[in-house]
């Protein structure tokens, strides 16, 4: 094993950096490094919890299920990304901000990714035994769209559209767990968090266009060519339907079926969020991408807090 290096897209400040030598490699496999991720693998969970406060109302139990959800989300995040770098090793090493990863570098060997990939289902295995039956059912759903992932970019140009199913299968897990049932509110929620993730991912991907077109591995960035803008905004927008239909759909108090005043307050600021991020964006190869990506962490906690206080006043 040689020794750990600095990695492009992580801090030099960051925790995971000055961590011994021997198990740094294995936090940078789980990417702890970058918190962004599993932030966003989490908020998914609690913006359906809150969600569904509208229409079941706050309860205690609520804040043990949150607490389920990152750490489920943290150590499932972990083991998909271990298991995402060792299909992707060889295609890694190809991409200039891809290349100093563990396993291209050559700090750990395939075989100790495996087996962290286990240890941290382990924990995931935990989290899920911790859940009421119908969670459990859901989340045990997820593991073909989470094993099909890293292969995706391979055989199609819309890899973010089947992160997007990964990614937000915790809106299902969380809802389930609070209200022991699936809605149909709920399912405006999950397809409008997918749009979401598509347009959040494209921006990701937009880093990547160039080593991307040179290795031939497909992504909507590079699908939507020079109308990736317009293509993101689009996103947003069928986000932001989906998320005023599923909130009025799920408040007692509000009689229209497809659209209320209140659905839209509540969601406000999180379209404000949004319409920042879109004014912001430009087509430039520099590190604005990832900012732009990194503040939707900003935004899902946005959401999830804003349904939660319209939750009590409309309650």
């Amino acid at each position: 094993m040689t020794e750990p290096t600095h990695i492009a897209d992580s801090s030099k400040t960051h925790w995971v950096n000055r961590t011994p030598l021997s198990f740094r490699p294995y936090l940078q496999l789980s990417r702890l490094d970058r918190p962004v991720g599993y932030w966003l693998l989490t908020l998914p969970g609690w913006i359906g919890l809150s969600f569904a406060t509208l229409s079941h109302g706050f309860l205690w139990s609520d804040l043990i299920w949150a607490a389920l959800i990152l750490i489920g989300a943290i150590a499932m995040r972990g083991a998909g990304c271990t298991y995402n770098d060792i299909v992707d090793q060889d295609l890694d090493a190809k991409v200039e901000r891809t290349s100093l990863r563990p396993l291209p570098a050559g700090t750990l060997t395939t075989k100790q990714a495996w087996i962290w990939v286990f240890a941290q289902c382990f924990v995931g295995l935990i989290v899920l035994l911790c859940l009421p039956r119908l969670a459990q059912l859901i989340a045990l759903c997820s593991i073909p769209l989470v094993a099909a992932y890293p292969f995706m970019k391979r055989i199609t140009w819309w890899p973010q559209v089947w992160l997007g199913l990964t990614f937000n299968w915790a809106v299902l897990v969380a809802y389930a767990a609070k209200t022991g049932e699936v809605s149909l509110p709920l399912f405006f929620l999950y397809a409008g968090l997918i749009f979401w993730t598509i347009g959040y991912d494209t921006i990701y991907a937009c880093q990547d266009i160039e080593d991307d077109t040179m290795i031939g591995v497909k992504s909507s960035a590079r699908g939507f060519g020079k109308k990736v803008r317009l293509a993101v905004s689009l996103c947003y927008a069928a986000l932001l339907v989906l998320l005023i239909i599923s909130a009025s759909l799920s408040l007692p108090t509000w009689r229209s079926r497809y659209f209320s005043f209140a659905a839209v307050l509540i969601i406000l600021p999180f379209a404000g969020h949004l319409m920042w991020q879109i004014k912001s964006f430009r087509l430039n190869p520099s590190t604005h991408y990832l900012k732009l990506f990194k503040s939707n962490f900003w935004a899902g906690l946005v959401l999830a807090t804003s349904v939660a206080f319209g939750s009590v006043f409309l309650g």
